[in-house]
């Protein structure tokens, strides 16, 4: 169990101003680089996916052209869609009585669910609008996704939100937004699990075992994936205190969005459809 003294053992958190540099009203903050690098690596790792023939067994169905133009549209579906699943999901109630407040990203305030479906909106939108097989091209993106997690939970990091909870484990962390309390660094756990660990293993799925040429089963790994990584790490994670526990002390909104994502996950799996011929 927790015991506040040793809270004065926990590492202390490091002197990193959230802002990178400045210029006048113009502010360039760790949170939104975050965003830009994980875009822009995941765009060029697509790339790269769709240039390799052996993993597909021949041409790509999606085109470096067509991940190009989509970029844009990947980036709307992020932010907007981020943005309104954190106000919808998580602060209903604040954002109706201070609806200005809806644009102040560079707060923080992002909701993966949010994102995800918002690129899931954008992507069956811009496979309609070019006639491309809307599933190769959510398994594309999918595999790509988990580096854009890495570095959005690093800034979460950063800008000492979304801490855990107390703990008195060695690597505990004293956040100076969360109190004289040593608390679980769930953001770097997040960072692991959903970021680094996620894309290895999808790595294995697109370029060991070939599953591209299954159309639905990158996408569904990295569903389960996420949804199981995600509600792990909950159980050490602060709910928001907006919300708090929805029901004990252990069920957390997080949790509730998640548990669904494994379930629909695993029956993307289930039915993939099958290899083609080499």
């Amino acid at each position: 169990m927790f015991s506040p003294a040793l809270s004065q053992l926990a590492i202390a958190f490091p002197d990193i101003d959230p802002i990178i540099v400045q210029f006048g009203p113009l502010a360039i903050r760790w949170y939104s680089l975050a965003y830009i690098v994980g875009i822009v690596l995941g765009w060029l790792y697509a790339r790269r996916i769709v240039r390799n023939e052996r993993l597909w067994g021949g041409k790509a169905p999606v085109s470096v052209p067509d991940l190009d133009d989509f970029l844009l549209w990947a980036t709307i579906g992020i932010i907007v869609g981020g943005r309104l699943g954190f106000v919808l999901f998580y602060d209903l109630p604040l954002y109706l009585e201070e609806p200005s407040r809806i644009l102040q990203t560079w707060q923080g305030g992002m909701s993966f669910h949010g994102g995800l479906i918002g690129t899931t909106v954008a992507m069956f939108a811009f496979a309609w609008r070019r006639g491309l097989p809307v599933w190769s091209l959510i398994d594309i993106v999918s595999a790509v996704v988990p580096i854009g997690l890495f570095f959005g939970r690093v800034a979460n990091f950063i800008n000492s939100e979304l801490w855990g909870r107390p703990s008195d484990v060695p690597w505990a962390v004293v956040f100076p937004t969360g109190g004289d309390i040593a608390r679980h660094p769930s953001q770097l756990y997040e960072a692991a699990l959903e970021g680094l660990v996620l894309l290895l293993v999808l790595r294995l799925c697109t370029h060991t075992f070939l599953k591209l040429r299954s159309p639905r089963f990158v996408t569904g790994v990295f569903i389960a994936g996420y949804g199981a990584a995600r509600t792990f790490v909950e159980f050490y994670r602060e709910p928001d205190f907006q919300i708090g526990y929805l029901y004990g002390d252990w069920l957390t909104m997080g949790m509730v969005l998640s548990i669904p994502m494994i379930l629909l996950g695993l029956a993307l799996v289930a039915t993939a459809g099958k290899p083609a011929a080499r």
